[in-house]
């Protein structure tokens, strides 16, 4: 068993598309209209065709899929530049902040309401601290 990744449903797959690949810079590896992979190995569907294939019906409903229950995690090299460059252009949640840990964040919503987090690079050893 090998975990691969999350995949979150979105309301706006182009919309989706172009902030996680213009705003967070994330390169396509894939795009299928509905389905997005990104050379990171983060991925996108929409919502209401991913809905159908799992459960055979979609929900229906207009609301936001982020519910506060997910924080999707990116680290970037120069976390002050990243956050020049997407702060404008999002909801912060927060700007850059150290953590109890000793990483600097910073975290906003993207276009569904999912909590994203950006970090800078962890130098964890072969442990994991």
């Amino acid at each position: 068993m090998r975990f691969i990744n999350p995949i979150p449903f979105v309301r706006d797959i182009d919309r989706s598309r172009e902030f996680y690949n213009k705003r967070l810079g994330l390169k396509i590896l894939e795009d299928f209209g509905n389905f997005v992979l990104f050379e990171t190995g983060f991925a996108i569907h929409e919502g209401t065709s991913l809905e159908q294939t799992i459960w055979g019906e979609a929900s229906g409903t207009e609301e936001p899929y982020g519910r506060r229950n997910l924080l999707l995690y990116f680290e970037h090299e120069d976390i002050e530049a990243a956050f020049e460059i997407i702060a404008p252009h999002v909801e912060l949640i927060h700007p850059i902040e150290r953590q109890a840990w000793g990483q600097r964040v910073f975290r906003f919503l993207d276009p569904d309401g999912y909590a994203i987090e950006i970090g800078e690079p962890q130098n964890l050893g072969p442990s994991g601290n």
